[in-house]
């Protein structure tokens, strides 16, 4: 049986890829959300840009490609949600 070096995952790469995907991402679903009120899911977007970035970028896994698309997704699904609750003035009147 041979030893093989383990897939990596949570890489440097791919928490900073992640993170600049959620930015992308979430400030074009908050123009969207504010300019015509609907959001788009960005689940597919993200897994399709992280894997051709992933590929230019060298050696990749899909456990790494899994954690970028994963965290860029929840990301600007955030963003999404945020949008459709705006706060609530802290002046009223009756």
């Amino acid at each position: 049986m041979s030893h093989e070096d383990p897939a990596r995952q949570l890489t440097l790469r791919a928490v900073l890829l992640s993170i600049i995907l959620t930015v992308i991402l979430a400030a074009a679903n908050a123009y969207l959300g504010l300019f015509a009120g609907m959001t788009v899911a960005t689940a597919i977007p993200a897994a399709v840009v992280a894997m051709g970035v992933l590929r230019l970028l060298g050696r990749v896994s899909i456990l790494e490609n899994n954690i970028v698309a994963t965290g860029a997704s929840a990301g600007s699904s955030i963003a999404a949600g945020t949008r459709s609750a705006p706060p609530r003035s802290s002046t009223s009147t009756l």
